[in-house]
């Protein structure tokens, strides 16, 4: 059976099993389940924590997994990623006390506080800069405050809680983050059982960013409509009962469909509907 690590809790947890559910494979019931067999699909799930998850994957006893980018490079694991998944996105940055520094440039002889000791310890070697790294887990804007360090790298979002705790982001973004699928580094490239795992996962990326169109036209305008709807290889085109129409089916992007409904709309295509994609293979 082909072994799966899955996240087991926090913000990676729910969107990796609504995304593997949609895959169609068999996810846990309850929250205390560790491992979970899908006998149809030959896999085994294993629920671990996200921090774990690129180590046990590199160890080469589990054989791909779901993971944050940044957990996985500061984890240090000899592990790589080879799918991007979309959801859990995040921006790692350093913040201050107003005055205190501009960026990594002045952070010489001060200490940085952070929860990815890893990531920071080499971001800082990479740029030749000669700072402390002290890790805390949890929260760690408290850290300027109490004195345990002068620089606090974290994940940013709106910048909020930074805002509350009167800091503020210095220098260019770390890294951006969001949720991957990975591999041991060297692992065999051409398994089938991974490949059909990910072409799984990829046709519910296109299915969540894509929705069916369908409408009809006249003749005379298909060329300026097939334009709007080009679909990904081309649209499927019917003729209709009444002479001088056609039918028209295409994939479109989701984030885009009203305006291509109302620009369909304006050629005089009529009958303008859109369903959703809830699987598919390219």
């Amino acid at each position: 059976m082909l072994r799966i690590a899955v996240p087991n809790k926090g913000s990676l947890s729910g969107p990796a099993s609504a995304m593997l559910h949609e895959a169609g494979y068999q996810q846990r019931k309850e929250s205390k389940e560790l491992v979970m067999v899908d006998p149809e699909n030959e896999v085994e799930f294993f629920y671990l924590r996200p921090r774990d998850i690129a180590i046990y994957v590199s160890s080469g006893k589990l054989d791909i997994g779901i993971t944050g980018r940044d957990l996985l490079l500061d984890s240090g694991a000899n592990a790589e990623e080879i799918l991007q998944l979309g959801f859990a996105r995040s921006t790692f940055r350093y913040a201050t006390r107003p005055g205190t520094a501009t960026g990594p440039a002045d952070f010489g002889g001060m200490t940085i506080a952070t929860s990815y000791e890893g990531i920071v310890a080499k971001h800082l070697a990479d740029q030749g800069i000669d700072a402390s790294v002290v890790h805390l887990d949890g929260a760690v804007e408290t850290a300027i405050e109490l004195g345990v360090a002068q620089i606090i790298a974290d994940v940013v979002e709106t910048g909020t809680s930074l805002r509350n705790a009167g800091l503020e982001v210095v220098g260019e973004p770390i890294l951006t983050s969001e949720a991957v699928v990975i591999r041991r580094t060297g692992a065999p490239a051409d398994d089938p059982k991974v490949e059909q795992f990910l072409r799984r996962l990829q046709g519910v990326l296109v299915a969540r960013s894509y929705v069916m169109m369908d409408y009809d036209c006249r003749a005379e305008h298909l060329e300026q409509a097939v334009a709007l709807t080009p679909g990904l290889e081309s649209p499927t085109v019917s003729p209709l009962h009444n002479e001088g129409w056609v039918a028209v089916r295409a994939m479109v992007p989701a984030r885009e469909a009203q305006r291509i409904m109302d620009d369909l709309y304006a050629l005089g295509a009529r009958a303008i509907l859109t369903t959703e994609i809830h699987a598919c293979r390219l």
